[in-house]
């Protein structure tokens, strides 16, 4: 079940929106954060479920913070956000272990669908470690 939620993203807009996609009544914490090493700091901290990030950021950039992220807890789940969308964007950052990418800016259709995705994927991991 998803409880905590991490925002990394310079823009207080696109955290503002992104939030507004995100359901009201579901009871989350939010987190937001400015930047890539604000994201890994705020995420050892806090251990959220979901970790929305950014890839253009000051002081370390969201491909970074992801790398970071997964290496501290590779069980982490980081849906990239992000308004680029070349497939060799997408590509590396698939690869490097992003769980899925939301198109900026987002929809409540797209991030409701994120939401259960990753609820789905956390109750299988759940299921398969007993």
């Amino acid at each position: 079940m998803i409880k905590k939620l991490l925002i990394a993203d310079d823009s207080p807009v696109a955290r503002k929106i992104l939030k507004s996609c995100i359901p009201k009544d579901r009871g989350y914490e939010f987190y937001e954060v400015g930047d890539g090493l604000a994201a890994l700091q705020k995420y050892e901290e806090v251990r959220p479920d979901l970790t929305f990030m950014d890839l253009t950021m000051p002081v370390m950039d969201g491909v970074e913070a992801l790398m970071k992220i997964l290496e501290l807890d590779r069980n982490a789940v980081v849906v990239v956000s992000t308004a680029d969308v070349q497939k060799k964007t997408i590509q590396k950052v698939m690869e490097l272990g992003a769980y899925t990418l939301l198109k900026k800016p987002p929809s409540k259709e797209s991030v409701q669908e994120v939401l259960l995705r990753v609820e789905e994927h956390l109750e299988n991991q759940k299921r398969a470690h007993g």
